[in-house]
């Protein structure tokens, strides 16, 4: 059995700051509030008994802060691999935009659209098949094995799209700090156990 644990980055907007759309040109660090959110994965995925035989993140500093305060919280981490298929979207003409000027631009219902299909607003550069295809050659191995896969939330959703997901989760997105895992079991079925969950408070 495969365990794949996909984990969005912590807080990266700070109280009373307007939050933007940031994708992966706009590389900003985690704010105090998602470090604690980082340090609350560790500590729930080492409670659980949780240990990861591999790791990986996407190249920007809010996906390796994450990651490395949970690989922090292992009595043996492993070490961490950056993986390109894991980088946030391209917002295109709103990268960094305020988000109530982004939803004037594109409109309630592409922002729906993309939050429970992963249709992308017009401009958005994303490129849905081969992210899907890049999940899915993951997913590929056999080997039995936990994987931390740290990732944004534009990002993360086409895991459940290549994992074929038919259920009803009402919204593809996961929130910051919050984590989902899908199960390859050892007959090559997919199980998605969680989706957008926090460690309890």
């Amino acid at each position: 059995m495969r365990r794949l644990f996909i984990v969005r980055h912590g807080n990266t907007f700070g109280p009373g700051e307007p939050p933007r759309r940031v994708g992966v040109r706009t590389d900003v660090p985690l704010v105090a509030s998602g470090e604690l959110q980082a340090a609350a994965l560790g500590a729930w995925f080492a409670k659980m008994g949780i240990s990861f035989d591999r790791a990986l993140s996407g190249p920007l500093i809010r996906t390796r802060q994450t990651a490395d305060a949970i690989l922090s919280a292992s009595p043996a981490p492993c070490t961490l691999e950056t993986a390109h298929f894991l980088a946030e979207i391209d917002h295109g003409p709103d990268e960094n935009g305020l988000e109530e000027e982004v939803v004037a631009r594109v409109g309630h219902d592409a922002i729906r659209q993309w939050d429970e299909l992963a249709r992308p607003p017009e401009g958005w550069i994303v490129d849905a098949e081969a992210r899907i295809a890049a999940w899915r050659n993951f997913f590929s191995a056999d080997a039995s094995e936990n994987v931390l896969l740290v990732t944004s939330n534009g990002a993360a959703r086409f895991a459940l799209l290549a994992a074929e997901y038919s259920g009803k989760l009402g919204s593809l997105k996961l929130r910051t700090g919050a984590y989902g895992e899908i199960v390859k079991t050892d007959q090559n079925i997919f199980r998605i156990e969680n989706w957008d969950q926090r460690p309890p408070s």
